[in-house]
């Protein structure tokens, strides 16, 4: 058994060490297929990039969001990067039984490590396998998070982890047997009763058994070595050496997930100057090739734990798209073109072929095939990403939020979105409306500019207009960006004045913009027009530095004698959509503001006593995280906070809230587009709140305002909500607690304004 085992052992060993090594330099030339990135922005800060790394996997900051999973997982993983010299020590045990590491082998805390992490490893894994059968496809079907994964590489996987895990708690025991542990000491605290049992064997027995032990833990770690080396794509496995270069070049190097921001289009990693793009510049991406080598890291990182999938709104209502699969398909079509890529294959923008046919002579056939696939297109036309997964995403963000090794999924979708609109002009019908009234009206509904400022007629109180009434912003303390939605759409325009009414009654100086401004274009952006985004937002930013009082150059830049710094340059917004575009994105057009929302300035006057909620409102109420202010920017406690603030309301939270809010389905320009698959997103979210037979449905997102409203009133056609319940934003509920109440009379008790209508 000894020489059977050394033999087999030593030569796992060397084939495995060998095609591992191979493994990770093919790694290595398929990432370099990928384009590059502008220069600095996946290494800028290292230090801080490698405490990121540290903090995520010793803390496993995202996985223990899922309470046992991530405590599991973290056994799981921390022992299979400590317990390595387990190995070594096996490899010793094969030539001398009762031989233990130099040093640490008679050190206690290293016994006592080895015993408690060894046998938590073992705990882990076990209960990680009950929660994939417990979740298993076959019971809940495609609510599944695990709907889709390969499963036979996971069993693979778990089995290795077991298997190892035991070899290394009975070869400890074995020990303790060998050298005589006659008592209990800390070395076997956990083995001890394992240890007695086996020190009635005989010698002979004992060696027999280390050999057996130590034997099938080399096999086994070596076999899952091989295996995997011959499997690239096999990201079950591999996702536990890719993470970590994965977590070290996400896009923030404190750490924040890749949310808020889009990038900027690159060619070449390169910014594209639209107004005078490269002969060479490619728009978007139409093949897999395309990508950013951080993009070929992220699909080969896929885990395929599908968290991102559970939490997906467009998954969850019986749309193609999942997040995890798509990720998956672009990773195997990816590995699969590989050797036709890596033998210089590839296709012009005009669809000629790159290389000769000497040079493609010896790719295999499966990767020729491969390499013909479109990157978008139907089953029909053997496209790897069907048009209905890639129109699908609302950007909510959920699956960049939830994902435990950073893949971030938005920027992948809205790249390939990119192509189809910028080239292909594929995209769905009714968004080219919204397109060509953001392009002729500056809005999406394309209605007159003139009517941006219809809603400050029907106020009690002046509202400044900045160039008109002031000459610049420097004379109150806040630009309000009303937002198209805000001054145009009759629901949002609600929200409009009650929050201006509450500035005015907080005595806060604010205006507004004279009607000139256009759409932010975060509809156009998220829908893949990037020249449209670009052609608006360098608009508005032109507008918003001069209102700001800086002086512009021929170039329409900022001058730098007349530069303001950016707290001098305060812009609150009541949509999340623009809150997100102006503070995030304008900087990269050359805008740099400081940006609020709503609720985070009517909390602050709420807390100063500039704003007192006095009368109450009553009723169960239940607040919807809109994913632009919640996700996307973090701010989640301000709504909470200012209904808390008023009297009679009693807050009752949906299951999914916070980071694990669920979309209105408006976003990613899907505002402008039917919902023609499943059942409508809103719907979904209107049924969850309606299940705690709420008075008041809160949100603060004039999309959001409008997507629950329309589900409602359809909800009460159907008989299936209360007439009374209402739909409002936050700003009208702190409105109308703060308004002065009427005494018995029938006299209001000082001057006041008129009671609000209500809500329908």
């Amino acid at each position: 058994m000894q020489l059977a085992a050394i033999i087999v052992s030593l030569v796992l060993i060397v084939v495995g060490v060998a095609l591992f090594g191979r493994a990770l330099l093919q790694i290595y030339n398929f990432m370099r297929l990928g384009q590059p990135v502008p220069a600095g922005t996946r290494t800028n800060d290292p230090t801080q990039r490698t405490v990121t790394v540290v903090k995520e996997f010793l803390g496993h900051t995202r996985m223990n969001r899922w309470g046992i999973v991530g405590v599991a997982h973290w056994f799981v993983a921390v022992g299979f990067f400590t317990l390595l010299l387990t190995i070594v020590n096996a490899i010793g045990q094969l030539f001398q039984a009762d031989w233990i590491l130099p040093v640490l082998g008679d050190w206690a805390p290293y016994n006592m490590y080895v015993e408690f992490i060894g046998t938590m490893t073992v705990v882990g894994i076990l209960v990680l396998i009950a929660i994939r059968q417990l979740n298993h496809p076959r019971n809940p079907g495609r609510k599944s998070r695990f709907a889709g994964s390969n499963f036979g590489q996971a069993y693979f996987v778990e089995a290795v982890i077991l298997i190892v895990g035991v070899c290394i708690f009975m070869l400890h025991a074995l020990e303790g047997a060998q050298h005589h542990v006659d008592g209990y000491e800390a070395s076997f605290f956990i083995s001890y009763p394992v240890v007695h049992w086996l020190a009635g064997m005989d010698v002979s027995t004992l060696q027999n058994l280390t050999y057996f032990f130590a034997g099938l833990k080399i096999a086994t770690s070596f076999i899952w070595m091989i295996t995997v080396a011959l499997k690239t794509d096999m990201g079950v496995a591999w996702h536990r050496f890719l993470a970590f270069p994965n977590i070290w070049f996400k896009r923030n190097a404190t750490g924040e997930t890749s949310l808020g921001a889009l990038l900027p289009m690159t060619s070449g990693g390169k910014p594209i100057n639209f107004e005078d793009p490269g002969d060479d510049d490619v728009f978007g991406v139409s093949q897999v090739e395309q990508f950013s080598w951080k993009g070929l890291l992220d699909f080969s990182t896929c885990t395929e734990c599908g968290r991102c999938q559970s939490q997906c709104p467009a998954w969850n209502t019986g749309k193609p798209l999942s997040p995890k699969l798509l990720i998956m398909s672009l990773r195997d079509h990816a590995h699969a073109k590989a050797p036709y890529l890596l033998a210089g294959g590839g296709k012009t923008m005009e669809g000629e072929e790159k290389a000769s046919e000497e040079q493609l002579k010896d790719v295999p056939a499966a990767a020729l095939a491969e390499a013909e696939r479109p990157l978008i297109g139907t089953v029909e036309e053997n496209g790897v990403i069907d048009p209905d997964v890639l129109w699908s995403c609302t950007t909510c963000g959920a699956c960049v939020e939830q994902c435990p090794v950073d893949i971030e999924h938005v920027d992948h979708i809205v790249d390939m979105r990119r192509y189809q609109v910028m080239i292909e002009s594929a995209f769905p019908s009714e968004a080219g409306t919204m397109l060509k009234n953001l392009e002729k009206k500056g809005n999406p509904w394309g209605l007159a500019k003139k009517q941006r400022l219809e809603w400050t007629k029907e106020v009690d109180f002046e509202v400044p207009v900045v160039g008109k009434d002031i000459e610049d912003l420097s004379e109150v303390e806040y630009l309000y960006w009303v937002g198209c939605a805000g001054a145009l759409e009759d629901r949002a325009k609600k929200t409009t004045k009650a929050f201006a009414e509450l500035l005015h009654i907080a005595g806060v100086k604010f205006a507004i913009m004279g009607g000139d401004e256009k759409c932010t274009g975060d509809s156009a952006r998220r829908l893949g027009n990037e020249p449209l985004f670009q052609e608006l937002g360098m608009e508005n930013v032109m507008a918003l530095n001069t209102a700001f009082g800086e002086e512009l150059d021929d170039e329409g830049k900022v001058t730098a004698e007349s530069r303001k710094p950016k707290s001098a340059k305060k812009i609150v917004a009541t949509c999340p959509h623009c809150l997100n575009t102006l503070g995030n994105e304008y900087p990269q057009l050359g805008g740099d503001y400081e940006v609020i929302h709503h609720t985070q300035l009517l909390q602050h006057l709420v807390d100063e006593g500039k704003l007192i909620p006095v009368t109450p409102v009553e009723g169960i109420i239940t607040y919807h995280d809109p994913c632009y202010l919640g996700r996307h920017n973090k701010i989640y406690t301000p709504p909470r906070e200012i209904i808390g603030k008023v009297p009679g309301l009693r807050n009752e939270e949906m299951h999914r809230h916070k980071e694990r809010g669920f979309c209105c389905g408006a976003g990613g320009a899907r505002m402008w587009m039917e919902e023609r698959i499943g059942k409508r997103i809103n719907n979904e979210r209107v049924d969850e709140a309606l299940s705690l037979n709420p008075d008041i449905v809160s949100t603060a997102c004039p999309f959001c305002l409008v997507m629950l409203t329309d589900s409602v009133n359809g909800k009460k056609n159907e008989g299936k909500a209360k007439e009374s319940i209402q739909v409002v934003d936050v700003a009208q509920l702190l409105l109308d607690s703060v308004r002065t109440p009427v005494d018995p009379a029938g006299e209001a008790e000082t001057e006041s304004e008129p009671e609000p209508e209500p809500v329908k």
